[in-house]
């Protein structure tokens, strides 16, 4: 199963080869396009960020005035300079809070519109897309990815500045208080970035396989949670439980891994930090008692090299969060960067709804992207006239809900024309093309919201008297007001609280409030009871007699009333005409009425 979602993660980028190169620091380069339109609070933020590092840089300036001050000046002054570090205290802690709001705000306010983003972008992308990624690992990245980016943004970006800052200062005024000292310290620098750098490379290994494994885990999860009912129907608890337990096993012990890199690192740089700052204290001293230094400037060399330490230790660190947003960074842009399988035209022409060829399929060859070898629609033929009824009859696989498909430019068909209202679909644009149709699927999709809404869903500038004038038309007004709010009830998620046929009359109700000039119909009544499908069937001969409609059907009394028939299997037409000419001649189509619509 692991590697089933690694193949569906490699499956959505083109630069897939490229992704070794790009797991560094360098990744998050790429999300900066996102601070652009906030120039000024990044500019003042960085401002306030320098004011306070420099105030940092001058505390040990002032308190080596105060200590050299007791041994060697007045009390007078020493109470000067005591004031004057309560003052720098004050600006420092003002300085700190007003970045820490700036650039907290900043990262939340980024952070929302990353997230913003990749909703967009992938709510508009084919359905293609979504047969390479589950949906539990979108989920992931658009949640655990993007919180990994909020605490780099909001806290670790500015810690890491702040402290390069203090790395630099502390250095320069390290120098000008003690060359010899300096150049001790100096030593230590090495040691300690060896190993920073050394383990970085495992660290960023492990922090994308621990962003990854959490991800398949989401997946898993979220697959089997919109599945319980099914799970727990055929006892497959024990087994689904087993699943997510070793996939969380898995992400645990890569995160053992990383854990246990950072603590050596971490143990590393703390025992170099502390036993070099031993060493210079005891070389410092040593030149105090021999008069070359006074204590107020030994003090302030030891306050500073602390700087460098404690800037070089917390750098170790907010390496460790870089790397670990880097990853996150890298699988954000990289749904970000994906392109879709369809694309939109650059020059799109206009619909034109008064031309009398409603639809036109003409040598059109299909398959799924990823089934390439399969061929659905294999050279496929039709004409439909405005106002005229076609059904499509054959058994499962046919290719009959490919049709729906290709002709909504839901995927790419690979060879021949699809024309609609006389233009080609390549030519017009998506949202030209879609608003031709209203779609009742065999399986409707019913959100986590009211009645109302579910309906409304149809056409959302509608008004609510529309919307129930709509639900009357599809036999839905009668249940919809014996619910305990009526329209305003929720019917939770997926309509969870719905039977299946009131899902499928709110499907229908939707289509009603469309009002769109073709139909398309997946077995729209299929999951009806007797007689809500009477109720039903009045209500759909009314609105397809101005329509264009295609049904798919295994009902006799729906295909009977079809101006013309196509009979498929194999993805080809291998009969046409009505009812009665298709009994007569015989073949599929009379096997299946036997089979499928007289023994209903």
């Amino acid at each position: 199963m692991t590697d089933l979602k690694v193949s569906r993660r490699k499956a959505i980028s083109d630069h897939a080869g490229e992704r070794e190169k790009g797991r560094s620091i360098s990744s998050l380069s790429r999300l900066f396009s996102f601070f652009r339109p906030y120039k000024v609070n990044l500019t003042f933020a960085a401002f306030i960020l320098v004011i306070t590092a420099g105030i940092s840089l001058t505390f040990p300036i002032a308190i080596r005035r105060v200590v050299d001050g007791f041994y060697l000046g007045s009390l007078q002054l020493m109470d000067y300079y005591f004031t004057a570090a309560i003052g720098l205290a004050s600006l420092l802690a003002i300085g700190t809070a007003l970045r820490f709001y700036l650039v907290t705000r900043l990262g939340e306010r980024v952070v929302t519109d990353i997230r913003v983003a990749l909703f967009n972008k992938v709510i508009s992308m084919s359905p293609g897309f979504f047969e390479r990624l589950l949906t539990g690992e979108i989920l992931s990245r658009i949640t655990t990815d993007t919180t990994l980016i909020l605490s780099v943004v909001s806290s670790s970006v500015s810690l890491a500045l702040r402290n390069i800052l203090l790395l630099a200062g502390g250095l320069f005024f390290m120098f000008l208080t003690s060359v010899k000292l300096s150049l001790l310290v100096l030593l230590l620098v090495p040691i300690m970035v060896v190993p920073i750098l050394a383990m970085g490379r495992k660290l960023r290994r492990l922090s994308r396989e621990s962003q990854s494994k959490i991800a398949d885990s989401s997946g898993v999860a979220s697959e089997m949670l919109l599945a319980a009912s099914t799970i727990q129907a055929y006892n497959y608890i024990g087994q689904a439980k087993t699943t997510f337990t070793n996939l969380s096993e898995e992400t645990f012990n890569v995160a053992k891994k990383r854990i246990r890199v950072r603590s050596l690192m971490t143990a590393l740089i703390i025992f170099v930090v502390f036993v070099g700052i031993v060493i210079i204290l005891w070389i410092g001293a040593r030149d105090v008692k021999a008069g070359l230094i006074s204590p107020g400037y030994l003090v302030q060399f030891i306050i500073y090299s602390a700087f460098v330490a404690g800037a070089v230790a917390a750098l170790s660190e907010i390496f460790g969060e870089l790397q670990r947003a880097a990853g996150a960074a890298e699988r954000i842009t990289e749904i970000l960067a994906t392109g879709d399988f369809i694309e939109e035209p650059e020059n799109p022409e206009i619909m034109n709804q008064n031309n009398q060829d409603a639809i036109m399929f003409k040598d059109v060859t299909f398959f799924y992207p990823t089934r390439p070898t399969e061929i659905v629609l294999d050279n496929l033929s039709f004409n439909l006239k405005k106002g005229e009824t076609l059904a499509l009859v054959g058994p499962s696989g046919a290719g009959k809900s490919s049709i729906f498909l290709a002709l909504q430019r839901f995927y790419e068909f690979s060879g021949g024309t699809i024309e609609v209202h006389g233009k080609s679909i390549r030519k017009v644009r998506f949202f030209d093309l879609r608003q031709q149709f209203a779609m009742v699927p065999q399986e409707p999709s019913i959100f986590a919201n009211s009645v109302m809404e579910n309906i409304r869903f149809g056409r959302p500038d509608a008004t609510d008297s529309e919307v129930r004038n709509a639900s009357k038309q599809a036999a839905a007004h009668d249940f919809v007001n014996q619910l305990p709010d009526g329209y305003s009830t929720f019917v939770g998620e997926k309509g969870v609280l719905l039977s299946v046929g009131q899902k499928q009359r709110i499907s229908i109700a939707r289509a009603f409030l469309r009002n769109a000039p073709i139909l398309l119909l997946d077995e729209a009544t299929a999951s009806l009871d007797a007689e809500s499908e009477n109720a039903i069937q009045g209500a759909l001969e009314a609105l397809a007699k101005s329509r264009t409609v295609i049904v798919i059907a295994h009902r006799l009394a729906t295909v009977k009333r079809a101006g013309q028939i196509l009979v498929m299997d194999e993805g080809k037409i291998v009969s046409r005409g009505t009812h009665q000419q298709l009994l007569v001649q015989g073949g599929l189509y009379s096997r299946l009425a036997k089979l499928q619509f007289i023994s209903r």
